[in-house]
């Protein structure tokens, strides 16, 4: 009698189930609720709300990333903003390539503002982007190499630590002084916005905001698995390892550098994915998202919902974008930075392991199971 297959359910865990569940039950509920419901129904869900929870879920996939390289490989970067900036740049150069002559000026070449710059010529590194496949690849390649050329530098030269995260957030900083620069050809300070279709659909239809929902869901569940996938390996053990003494890891034979090289690029490739994913939904993309700033945010949501549980990366995410979304359309809207800096302060004092961190800590207390990863529920902090 053959048994039932368990890889999955092992892999993913209880608390991994009811997420994916979560997630995928909105990428089926949210659209359904948007289109198949009358607009004066209790249960419909405005475009508006759709967008707005499907930036949320971009958000969480880039938290994600994150916390794959912080939570189990000790690497706290400060400069995650650019990889999400650069996949949202590669979306938007697609999607102005659509506009065509529907645009201000009316140029079938040049988007709009290249126009009104007075450029003569589309700039050769804009060449393909009118091709959604070639876009897609840009969305990975683009940040997947600055990830790799910046890693193999850094990590071969054994920076860690303190020194790691600042010329991260160093990196950052300087894309953001050059994608300023209106002779860089992507917009200037305004960035590229005014967005017509997306693979031939209008991108203001409900049907398309729907469609974008579904997949920025369903992004976030692959990211997930592969994530989980990635750390309850081989592979994730030699990270974690690496996370908690590298030293030691490095007597042991192993080329640490190797892993968390890989561990970096697949962090930055998610987070391209996101900022591919954010750009239609919310209808621009500017430099003022590589600011350092928004890199130290990511870091505050991974650390509210639970560094080193992945899941809780994710709804540190939505939590505190939705309380940014609440406060800042009040009188309250002046202190949200104040607030959020308590915010990281108090989790730090009180709430060290996140908000899931702390609950699977009191399970596993309660009634140890399999599904608690020791080395989730109680990560070493980084150097």
């Amino acid at each position: 009698m053959s048994t039932p297959n368990t890889a999955i359910p092992a892999l993913l865990g209880t608390s991994g189930r009811i997420f994916l569940a979560i997630v995928i039950g909105a990428a089926i509920l949210v659209p359904a609720l948007n289109l198949l419901t009358a607009p004066d129904s209790a249960l419909h869900v405005p475009t508006y709300v759709m967008a707005l929870l499907g930036k949320y879920l971009c958000y969480a996939l880039l938290a994600l990333s994150v916390d794959l390289i912080w939570g189990y490989v000790g690497i706290l970067s400060l400069g995650h903003g650019a990889f999400f900036a650069l996949g949202g740049y590669a979306m938007g150069m697609y999607l102005m390539r659509q506009i065509g002559t529907r645009g201000v000026y009316g140029d079938p070449v040049l988007p709009d503002f290249m126009v009104f710059l007075n450029w003569k010529e589309l700039p050769w590194f804009w060449y393909g982007f009118d091709w959604f496949p070639f876009a897609a690849l840009m969305v990975l390649l683009a940040p997947g190499i600055l990830a790799l050329v910046f890693g193999w530098f850094a990590f071969r030269s054994r920076v860690t630590g303190v020194y790691l995260s600042i010329i991260t957030q160093a990196m950052t900083f300087a894309l953001l002084l050059a994608f300023f620069r209106n002779d860089m050809g992507f917009g200037g300070n305004n960035g590229l916005t005014d967005f017509k279709d997306i693979l031939g659909f209008n991108i203001q239809a409900d049907g398309t905001r729907a469609v974008l929902f579904a997949l920025s869901a369903l992004a976030l569940a692959g990211g997930y698995v592969l994530c989980r996938y990635l750390v309850r390996s081989h592979f994730g053990k030699v990270l974690i390892a690496i996370r908690d003494a590298e030293t030691r890891v490095r007597f042991t034979g192993y080329r640490a550098e190797n892993y968390k090289l890989v561990a970096f690029v697949v962090s930055a490739c998610l987070a391209g994915i996101a900022g591919a994913l954010y750009v239609p939904q919310v209808g621009i993309i500017n430099p003022s998202e590589f600011s350092p700033a928004n890199s130290i945010e990511i870091i505050v949501w991974v650390a509210v919902g639970g560094r080193g549980t992945l899941a809780g990366a994710a709804l540190g995410a939505v939590l505190v974008n939705y309380a940014k979304t609440y406060f800042t359309s009040g009188f309250l809207a002046p202190y949200w930075l104040f607030m959020l800096g308590g915010l990281f302060v108090a989790v730090t004092l009180f709430l060290p392991k996140g908000i899931l961190g702390t609950f699977l800590e009191w399970r596993a207390k309660r009634q140890p199971s399999p599904d608690v990863l020791p080395e989730a529920a109680e990560p070493k902090p980084a150097e």
